[in-house]
């Protein structure tokens, strides 16, 4: 799954350490250039200097509250898809994010292939065709 030629440039965020890292390895099998921030604030820092194609947020972080990072993003770079993903029960907040600007949810753990699929799809709406050569 890729970006024309080019990998989907993919931000991680969430504080669960393990989860992130296994996550990090099992989309990176499948062909995305994946960062990780194990924290609201290392996602801001890394969003200021990197570009990405997309984010994916956990809901609940121990620094900030993952509405409150989407909220930011969506500041920082307004063409970012955002995809929150939500503990089970906590679909209102993510519904929240949806309102606020987010891509879609998921509730964790995810389907790794529902991921994907929303991924790409978050990929492909930013994604702009270039123009016809007008020559």
């Amino acid at each position: 799954m890729t970006v024309g030629k080019a990998k989907i440039r993919l931000l991680l965020v969430d504080d669960e350490v393990g989860y992130l890292e296994v996550l990090s390895k099992r989309l990176g099998k499948r062909n995305l250039d994946v960062t990780t921030a194990n924290s609201g604030q290392q996602g801001i820092q890394l969003l200021r200097r990197n570009d990405f194609d997309v984010a994916v947020v956990d809901l609940k972080l121990t620094d900030m509250d993952g509405i409150d990072v989407l909220k930011i993003f969506k500041k920082m770079d307004p063409d970012l898809s955002v995809i929150i993903l939500t503990g089970h029960g906590s679909e209102q907040a993510a519904r929240e994010g949806i309102e606020k600007g987010a891509f879609d949810y998921l509730t964790k753990p995810c389907d790794l292939e529902s991921l994907l699929d929303i991924i790409h799809a978050a990929c492909t709406r930013c994604v702009q065709p270039e123009p016809p050569d007008k020559h």
